[in-house]
């Protein structure tokens, strides 16, 4: 799919380079557009340099030549006016500050990291907002069902672009949108960002099942009713009930709880073995969100004072040391009830 006339003067820059960045930033540069990709690590800033791959993040997968990757931020927002930003959520912030010098009234900043800060429960386009002081209508989300690999594959991938704004939504629908990644806009940032950070703590909950070997009955059940914390959490947030129907929320919610792929899954996976997550993370190089997102989220519900028991057993196994034994049994003994909720909006 080639470049529509009206975005041939779009400039864009990828703050980020892990495996979904390099991604992104691979479709937008197949489809035409040069695209500058910022680098945190030298590492990687040489390796898209030099061979055309981010050996680290994204291996064997070849990069177009449109991608011009840089370790500079001045270098890359230099007159761009459309901004991906794809950095770990818990560093969205201090990388805001150092954006700040650079950005102006032009940009349209649109963020493709899934979490909720740890102290302000705080959304990244909320963040975005309040570093940058950008207007709603020039900020937004790109959230759903979408591994890195895959996409940089150029498998067939769906996702939901918001803003407050629905014409900046529609302008990066079409930015993006190509014969493999197809884009549905959305007036519901807030939704699909809490669909796109909570489903990351299910999907480790799904991975402990999956570790334990407790059968497809269980990780049926635990999807089920994850869904139902991360709309109780998007409606105290005032999203629309309807997004967690969608790609950002059961689309995402189901690919990160079943998929070999998921970061979070695997972590939760390693926690149902028995395996330390001191020793989980040592393995680790790339970040899965749903470790810091669970205590957000733990803090958010006393907050918001809203039910959210699988999200708070994750967070008890990990940061109080729980047994996942243990968080099983009191899952499966709560109190009885009625399946729907009666005191939130249908």
């Amino acid at each position: 799919m080639n470049i529509d006339e009206k975005f041939k003067n779009t400039q864009i820059s990828v703050i980020g380079a892990g495996s979904w960045g390099t991604s992104l930033a691979n479709l937008l540069a197949v489809k035409g557009f040069k695209v500058k990709l910022w680098c945190f690590e030298d590492e990687v800033f040489s390796s898209i340099k030099s061979k055309r791959e981010n050996t680290v993040y994204l291996p064997e997968i070849r990069l177009s030549k449109n991608i011009i990757p840089d370790t500079s931020l001045e270098n890359v927002l230099e007159g761009t006016n459309l901004v991906i930003l794809v950095v770990p959520s818990h560093v969205m912030r201090e990388t805001l500050e150092r954006i700040k010098p650079f950005a102006t009234d032009e940009m349209i900043f649109i963020s493709a990291s899934k979490g909720i800060e740890n102290n302000t429960y705080k959304t990244m386009t909320q963040i975005i907002e309040e570093i940058l002081g950008v207007d709603p209508s020039k900020s937004g989300v790109l959230s759903g069902p979408s591994f890195a690999r895959e996409l940089g594959e150029l498998k067939p991938t769906v996702v939901t672009v918001a803003s407050d704004n629905l014409d900046t939504a529609v302008y990066v629908q079409k930015v993006f949108a190509s014969t493999y990644f197809r884009v549905y806009t959305s007036e519901d940032p807030i939704g699909v960002e809490v669909g796109g950070a909570v489903k990351n703590v299910i999907a480790i909950a799904s991975g402990v099942v999956d570790g334990m070997k407790l059968g497809l009955n269980a990780r049926a059940a635990l999807i089920t009713r994850g869904l139902v914390e991360i709309r109780r959490i998007g409606l105290a947030m005032g999203a629309n009930p309807h997004t967690f129907s969608g790609l950002s929320g059961v689309g995402d919610l189901i690919l990160t709880c079943t998929g070999s792929l998921s970061r979070n899954h695997t972590v939760g996976f390693k926690l149902g073995e028995g395996k330390k997550l001191d020793n989980i993370l040592k393995e680790m190089r790339m970040v899965a969100e749903g470790i810091k997102t669970a205590k957000s989220v733990y803090n958010l519900g006393k907050k918001l004072d809203i039910e959210l028991p699988i999200c708070e057993e994750i967070y008890n196994v990990l940061y109080n040391g729980e047994k996942p034994e243990r968080s099983v049994l009191k899952l499966m003994t709560r109190r009885l009830k009625n399946e729907i909720d009666s005191n939130i909006e249908n």
